[in-house]
């Protein structure tokens, strides 16, 4: 497919650009589109699309593929692929290296503690008293697309973020949001927020939460929605690599709701089973019609990630039943939802991206059984090691503050108490690192700063790492191998590898021809794509590239 020249570009593109750009200004509009709709569907490997096609309806994913434009060759360009920095790089346009949210927590070397991602101890919580309403986007650094068409239309443009996660719901928002709304579980049931965003729930919310859709919800059978025996393209129901539910002694179908969310955190059991996304299309079709999204001159934004495909994927596995109903099921909440904004909005009125913020690996139990390479790593035998390894070389096993998310900390302080140089530091623990059973690669902060990497774990390592919140040195598993943590069962994400950066990306709607591409894609090429079709500027730390296949 032929490239078209930057010249060429804007040649082509320039009356749509000057009048979404004039429409942003005069607040009146024939060519941009109501409303904008970013979808992320937590843990979509690409290959849901096709391994589960057959099972898909007409009006859902199929209808994103068929009437959108489907980049089929689309990663992530960093690691660790993880919820939170996923959604801040879709929509910031750039890597953690720039946004600064490395992860969903963090060490921090400053306040030498774990910091979770989107925590806020100078807000207050809204619609709960539970500190899970003390969140804000404050440690994310760079601007968004949502902030971007806030700032283009004087914050006359909505914006709201909604997902069962806090971070999911918080990051595409952004800072200048008008709202964002997260699922507080255990025993409330209840979608809340934060005073960054408001003093009191509005009264569509309170009216929907009062509603108790969570509770019709709560007391259904999770049961196939086929006859199980068509689920021909995922494992054996009853596989011993998948967790359990609290009470159960298999994970097989049917799940009885009602019975097991005493032992199961009450409404937190929802986001294990597709009735969390169900609960969240609720919700965003509330929202459209509660802020009234879509329905005068000016473009709003609305932000949807389901989340409970990840909690799914991290229990049963990628090749489980679980996930290819929850993903059956799902396909018919994207239909109910493109049915509900073409009456409310309109057709081709509204155009609507749909990614994911991760991957996933298929459960090392399921690749064993195909002979492939895989399985889990002790994190405490390897800080054992490295103590034992310092204490032989320097006398002392103090100089690790932190080990975590493949990344080592260096206790400073001691080392200037020492007098040792960090950089000499750095580079013994890297050839101990390399030393020791399936570590694949390591990068010293030295190499980072110092380096450019272009391709390789290398390049993704370099996009992943933040100057000022990263670590001293970085390493990265064999592939195939994840934490110990889940040897009981279940699988994780965050590595560079494949299975973990390849995620589907869909655009759909008001300026978007049908088609596909094998060029690559990145996924902080999404950002740069959706300011240029609505001519509004790019998130202030952007690095992506416009995909200009969608104007070819």
């Amino acid at each position: 497919m032929k490239k078209i020249t930057p010249l060429l570009f804007v040649f082509l593109c320039f009356p749509t650009l000057l009048s979404t750009h004039l429409t942003a200004q005069s607040s009146s509009t024939q060519d941009a589109p109501k409303l904008l709709v970013g979808i992320i569907v937590d843990q979509m490997r690409y290959d849901y699309l096709t391994r589960f096609y057959n099972d898909f309806g007409e009006g859902g994913f199929k209808r994103l593929l068929n009437e959108g434009f489907h980049f089929k060759n689309n990663h992530y360009n960093y690691l660790p692929t993880d919820t939170a920095p996923g959604h801040a790089s879709i929509f910031t346009g750039t890597p953690p290296a720039v946004h600064g949210i490395i992860g969903n927590s963090w060490f921090d070397k400053i306040q030498n503690k774990k910091v979770y991602c989107a925590s806020d101890d100078t807000v207050q919580p809204v619609g709960t008293t539970s500190s899970a309403g003390k969140m804000s986007p404050s440690r994310l650094l760079t601007t968004t697309i949502t902030d971007e068409l806030k700032i283009a239309t004087q914050r006359r443009a909505k914006v709201i973020g909604i997902a069962l996660k806090d971070r999911s719901a918080i990051f595409p928002a952004g800072h200048a949001a008008d709202a964002a709304y997260w699922f507080r579980g255990k025993d409330e049931g209840n979608w809340i927020s934060s005073t960054y965003y408001m003093n009191e729930l509005p009264q569509w919310v309170e009216d929907f939460n009062a509603l108790r859709n969570v509770e019709s919800y709560m007391n259904q059978v999770w049961d196939t929605y086929y006859d199980i025996t068509r689920y021909s393209q995922s494992d054996v129901d009853d596989a011993p690599y998948e967790l359990l539910f609290q009470g159960t002694e298999q994970s097989v179908f049917p799940y009885d709701l009602a019975q097991l969310r005493k032992q199961n955190d009450n409404y937190d059991l929802i986001r294990y089973t597709p009735f969390g996304n169900n609960l969240t299309t609720d919700f965003a079709i509330a929202a459209l019609e509660g802020e009234q999204l879509g329905q005068d001159s000016i473009t709003d934004f609305i932000t949807i990630s389901y989340s409970s495909p990840d909690y799914i994927g991290h229990h049963f596995g990628s090749h489980s039943k679980e996930v290819h109903d929850n993903y059956i099921r799902l396909d018919k909440e994207i239909e109910r939802l493109l049915n509900f904004l073409d009456q409310y909005i309109g057709v081709n009125q509204y155009t609507l991206f749909l990614t994911s913020d991760h991957g996933v690996l298929h459960t090392p139990g399921f690749l064993q059984k195909s002979k492939i390479p895989s399985g889990f790593f002790d994190y405490q035998k390897l800080t054992d090691f490295l103590n034992e390894k310092l204490m032989q070389t320097y006398g002392t096993p103090h100089l690790i503050a932190n080990i975590s998310k493949d990344q080592i900390f260096l206790n400073h302080q001691q080392l200037q108490t020492l007098e040792l140089p960090s950089q000499q530091v750095e580079n013994t623990l890297a050839s101990f690192l390399l030393e020791y059973p399936l570590i694949e690669q390591v990068f010293t902060r030295n190499q980072l700063f110092y380096r450019n990497f272009e391709k390789g774990m290398g390049y993704l390592i370099q996009n992943g790492f933040h100057q000022k919140r990263s670590g001293d040195i970085l390493f990265t598993l064999a592939p195939g191998y994840i934490s110990t943590w889940y040897q009981p069962g279940g699988t994780a994400h965050g590595s560079g590898y494949t299975y973990d950066t390849h995620v589907p990306l869909l655009f759909f709607g008001q300026g978007i021809k049908p088609g596909f591409t094998y060029q690559k894609s990145e996924i902080i090429d999404i950002a740069p794509t959706v300011s240029a079709l609505m001519g509004i500027s790019f998130p202030s730390g952007c690095t992506g590239s416009v995909l200009t296949e969608l104007f070819e």
